[in-house]
């Protein structure tokens, strides 16, 4: 019999952008990296000036409508196509020339957006199939493009909610604004289903969704949520190959969130995945192999008894090691893991796999989630991802050692909870969820300690704290404390910053150290260009004398120079955990030559605990992490101390002479030895 399967070519149509092979061992050399995004064709003088005038049209039309009221909340909308020509005009990203065709028509499309928009009206909002939507990202300020298949059966007079899937995009270096909303506008992606929003984030271009390109996703979600009636209970992660890895992720992360998870191919974990697809051999510091918890699913396996989830994988494809890697992990569990194997398949959907994928997710997606289950199992080495469900943990033992939490309601007056690595706990049920008598209160046994609990409440929603105090858990009011502590967004590493709001911060000052003064230009301009290659967005900048009460407020701060060239990170110098000299970095009891040495970390901000100041860094990953997206993942933990003698290269700032986190407190602690 004939084998059937999505090629690749079709798989490339529907906006995958995949690679069927590892990337070749020229992109496991360091010296050797080649740019991405790459270097765009030129553009003939002819078309750069019809692409500025329409810019300056559009962007006319954009400011004329911002004092409209009406037309705020769909500014986003038309934003995004002035932004994705401006983008590829102003940094070379015409990667074909038909690219220079699509951005014509992009323009367009913006302008009559804008002329519809000046009429009070927003026809693209409602007509159903494909089309590209805007919302303004809360890390940089940027506008940030999805796509969003609206399905026939929409109306806003619809009353019922409806499902909601993801699709995660695959791998593509091309995929600039222009590309990606070129291509969603005009395709739903290969799992349309009836009466189903589909959304296809872009997830900050091409980084498998991790960090800001996590933070996408949910923030598009919201605005989705705001526009339209979104089923909380029936929204399914779905993707394949760079996808498929984002799938796992977002499983891992947030199982309870999601309905069911379909990842196809793509990757699970860092380790086994660069051995095996990209045959790399490793040599990772010992924080570095801490960090990779931050996104290998395996670690978060038994959060996966919180989500039904189906795999797919085709017979012939080497990324059949993500799912492979999982049912391990999961059969650890004793959660036996469905994973569709198409056969005499390699990197691609066998097409006779596919009506199985989707009968298994549409029955699940029929029951529904179930938003408060009587069982759950939470997983986690951070309190990034610290929460399942109606469970949630406050505050962990240690960092980056497995934290684990079982919790099961036994009956209407009794919950189990087991814990490991755990020091502070939250139960808490919503409004019409909770299942216990109002009185007696409900006993929770922790551990093995009969704990009364707090009251259900009239309306049977639930809360109710707990924290060790030495080795015993006791009731507490709140799940706060007093003084410094990791805590939820606020326990680093250093990348943590940059997933939620962002500000930096330039010196203006002289350097109390000038010799790395030039190391601190060159790594501050690296950062800013960076971010927006990797993360598409220009970060928001000012200088450390014009920083005011609400940027504290509002923003994590990325100070860069030292005490006598960055006002901002003088003022708060002697509350640092690490001190800068004339003479020297100090660190506890080591101290390193101030001329040639220059620390980088992250801390709650003296003067607003609740927001990060980072210390000389951007994001941590570099030039060669780009090369393959499981090497995307924070390469710096909480501090370190970089010898600036050794110029910065594809993976570090320098030579990194020291690294560790901070403890639980955010106190300096010993490094393994």
């Amino acid at each position: 019999m004939k084998s059937t399967f999505l090629s690749l070519a079709t798989l490339a149509a529907l906006g995958l952008g995949i690679v069927a092979v590892a990337d070749g061992a020229d992109d496991n050399v360091p010296e050797k990296v080649r740019p991405v995004p790459p270097p765009g064709v030129s553009v003939p003088a002819s078309d750069r000036a019809v692409l500025e005038q329409g810019l300056s049209e559009l962007g006319t039309s954009l400011s004329s409508l911002k004092s409209d009221a009406k037309a705020a909340p769909f500014l986003a909308d038309v934003q995004i196509y002035h932004n994705a020509v401006r983008y590829a005009l102003q940094y070379g990203e015409f990667f074909a020339p038909a690219d220079i065709q699509k951005a014509k028509t992009l323009l367009q499309t913006g302008k009559d957006r804008a002329a519809s928009l000046s009429r009070g009206e927003t026809p693209w909002i409602t007509k159903s199939g494909p089309t590209a939507l805007g919302y303004v990202s809360r890390i940089d300020g940027s506008v940030q493009p999805y796509g969003l298949y609206i399905p026939v059966s929409y109306s806003p007079t619809v009353p019922h909610r409806f499902r909601l899937d993801t699709w995660f995009h695959g791998r593509g270096e091309n995929l600039s604004e222009v590309n990606f909303i070129s291509g969603v506008q005009g395709n739903g992606g290969p799992f349309v289903r009836p009466d189903t929003f589909v959304v296809q984030p872009y997830g900050r271009y091409c980084n498998a969704n991790k960090l800001a390109g996590e933070v996408d996703l949910h923030e598009a979600l919201a605005d989705i949520k705001r526009r339209y009636k979104i089923d909380e209970n029936r929204i399914v992660v779905r993707g394949f190959s760079m996808g498929g890895g984002a799938a796992w992720q977002f499983a891992a992360h947030n199982a309870s969130e999601w309905c069911a998870a379909a990842p196809g191919a793509g990757f699970s974990e860092t380790a086994d995945f660069l051995k095996v697809f990209q045959r790399e051999k490793l040599q990772p510091t010992w924080w570095e192999q801490k960090l990779w918890q931050m996104y290998d699913a395996p670690v978060y396996a038994p959060n996966f008894a919180n989500l039904p989830t189906v795999a797919y994988s085709g017979e012939n494809d080497s990324q059949k090691q993500a799912a492979d890697v999982m049912a391990k992990a999961l059969e650890a569990e004793q959660i036996p893991l469905v994973h569709i194997i198409g056969p005499k398949t390699g990197h691609s959907y066998h097409a006779q796999s596919i009506p199985e994928i989707n009968a298994r997710i549409d029955a699940i997606v029929e029951r529904g989630r179930n938003p408060a289950p009587r069982r759950v199992r939470l997983a986690t080495p951070t309190l990034k991802f610290n929460r399942q469900a109606w469970v949630t943990v406050d505050a962990m033992g240690k960092h980056w050692e497995p934290a684990r939490v079982d919790a099961e309601v036994q009956d209407d007056r009794n919950v189990q909870v087991t814990t490991s690595n755990v020091t502070a706990l939250t139960l808490s049920m919503a409004p019409g969820h909770a299942p216990f008598t109002f009185r007696p209160a409900p006993t929770v046994s922790l551990d093995g300690t009969k704990l009364t609990a707090a009251p259900m409440l009239s309306d049977r929603s639930w809360t109710t704290h707990f924290r060790k105090e030495g080795k015993r858990w006791v009731r507490v009011a709140t799940p706060e404390e007093e003084g410094l502590r990791k805590r939820h967004d606020l326990q680093g590493p250093i990348d943590d910053a940059f997933m939620d709001s962002f500000m930096i911060v330039r010196p203006t000052g002289k350097p109390v150290a000038p010799g790395v003064s030039t190391w601190v230009d060159s790594e501050l301009q690296h950062a800013i260009t960076e971010w927006r290659r990797q993360f598409r967005g220009e970060a928001r900048i000012k200088n450390d004398v014009d920083i005011t009460d609400a940027d504290l407020a509002a923003h994590n701060l990325a100070l860069w120079g030292d005490p006598g060239s960055n006002k901002i990170l003088a003022r708060i110098a002697d509350r640092l955990p690490i001190q800068w000299t004339a003479e020297a970095v100090v660190v506890g009891d080591q101290r390193y030559p101030a001329g040639t040495h220059a620390p980088v970390f992250i801390f709650p901000n003296p003067l607003n605990p609740r927001r990060y100041v980072v210390v000389n860094s951007g994001f941590t990953y570099r030039e060669y992490d780009y090369l393959n997206n499981a090497r995307q993942v924070p390469k710096l933990p909480d501090w370190a101390i970089i010898d600036t003698t050794t110029p910065p290269n594809s993976r570090y700032p320098g030579k990194v002479v020291t690294a560790n986190f901070f403890g639980e407190r955010w106190e300096l602690v010993p490094g393994p030895k």
